[in-house]
């Protein structure tokens, strides 16, 4: 189940920022049609790891997004299998993770192996159930290209093609696959996108990541599993205050889910349910390009 963090849950209340960078509640009204398509692809997901089995997490402290005090001894993962990362689709987007340039306003320089990696990954997601039942979605509004292989190419353009994040700037620095999955850094203190799991699974395992604390999450011992949290952390030296994932899903699973958003949501929030749990999807455009994408839990 989604872990979304409230003591008194309520079909109508959500979590929202406020102008102190914390959490402010307002109505919740779940997209019925998002809702259904996404309850869809969250059964469909049968490479979602479960909490306890296939990986553990320890949340530690509670923080807020203000504060700048480590609130968590020990890291974030307790551990992850190493066999589900041998997993098809995980394996090839692992691939993908040290193509990138952190530093925005810096040109992303793509090599000719990196873009085999980039179809190797789209290649593989692919043949789940999971993007399968995406495209036939997308299909059915007249979003997708009208072959598989046209639609690769259009996955292609939305996930990995290269545009201009910074103002003033002409270098191509960023694109959607980067941002959301891998994260970036911008004036040496500040964390943008950063949104996946495995990227920081395997940047705290290096190193590089220091979990400080959760903004929202329950410990297993509150009874929730921990697919979803929000939480603040360093990446080497630069500060995420606050910033959501999935946790345990796959990686064809976001590709469908913000895909999705991105060609049929609104840009902005998107309120949907799943697995009985209310969730806020964000989707923000960059231009005719996916700027950012990601989950918050609703109380």
């Amino acid at each position: 189940h989604f872990n979304c963090s409230s003591d008194h849950p309520n079909e109508y209340c959500r979590l929202q920022i406020d102008g102190q960078g914390e959490m402010a509640k307002s109505a919740f009204r779940p997209n019925q049609e998002l809702t259904k398509v996404c309850q869809e692809l969250w059964e469909l997901d049968s490479n979602r790891l479960s909490p306890g089995v296939d990986y553990k997490i320890d949340l530690q402290g509670w923080t807020k997004s203000y504060r700048r005090e480590d609130r968590a001894r020990d890291p974030l993962f307790v551990f992850v299998k190493q066999e589900v990362l041998e997993r098809p689709t995980f394996k090839t987007f692992i691939a993908l993770l040290d193509n990138y340039e952190a530093s925005t306003g810096e040109s992303e320089v793509v090599t000719k192996e990196e873009v085999e990696e980039n179809r190797r990954f789209i290649d593989a997601i692919v043949e789940t159930k999971v993007i399968q039942h995406a495209y036939k979605y997308l299909c059915s509004k007249g979003k997708a290209k009208s072959t598989k292989r046209e639609f690769k190419y259009q996955l292609y353009d939305i996930w990995f093609k290269l545009y201009r994040r910074t103002k003033g700037c002409r270098a191509l620095d960023s694109s959607g696959f980067e941002h959301v999955f891998v994260g970036e850094t911008r004036g040496g203190s500040e964390v943008l996108g950063f949104h996946n799991w495995i990227q920081f699974y395997l940047q705290e395992k290096c190193g590089n990541v220091d979990y400080q604390g959760y903004i929202i999450g329950k410990k297993p011992e509150e009874g929730a599993n921990s697919h979803l949290i929000t939480i603040q952390f360093k990446w080497n030296r630069d500060v995420k205050p606050m910033g959501s994932t999935f946790m345990g899903t796959s990686p064809e699973f976001e590709v469908a889910l913000y895909t999705i958003l991105f060609l049929c949501g609104e840009s902005g929030e998107n309120h949907v349910t799943i697995d009985g749990h209310d969730i806020i999807l964000t989707v923000f455009h960059h231009g005719i390009n996916l700027g950012t994408s990601f989950p918050k839990a609703c109380s």
